[in-house]
């Protein structure tokens, strides 16, 4: 089994509804994406599937979150945009494409210190 990952990062604000902290109130982040795509077939030349090309829909998942308040999203009206849910999000905006390959995983990294792995399972 082979299992390649891709890293980007967006910026976008947010605040938790419900939440007893500082994080009630509005703030931002630099978020850190990583996907995993996992696949036992490797294409013609040797790859599972070429970084940039990956790295192109990871890309156009996170402009639907890239600069905005998450709270003013329709994908967040009824959820938090909290990391766990942020993930869930990119996990099955992906798992949607036509890859050669499974999503096996996405990770979410508010700060340089904290994150959250979202598997699918």
């Amino acid at each position: 089994m082979y299992e390649v990952m891709v890293e980007e990062y967006f910026s976008a604000a947010h605040y938790l509804k419900g939440y007893d902290g500082k994080c009630s109130q509005l703030h931002g982040h630099n978020w850190k994406v990583q996907v995993f795509l996992t696949s036992n077939i490797l294409d013609s030349i040797g790859m599972v599937i070429d970084f940039k090309e990956l790295k192109e829909l990871v890309n156009i998942v996170i402009d639907k979150l890239d600069h905005y308040c998450l709270n003013d999203l329709d994908i967040f009206a009824k959820k938090n945009p909290t990391s766990e849910n942020i993930a869930y999000f990119i996990f099955h905006e992906l798992a949607k494409e036509a890859l050669p390959g499974k999503i096996s995983k996405v990770s979410i990294w508010e700060s340089k210190a904290v994150c959250v792995i979202y598997d699918g399972k």
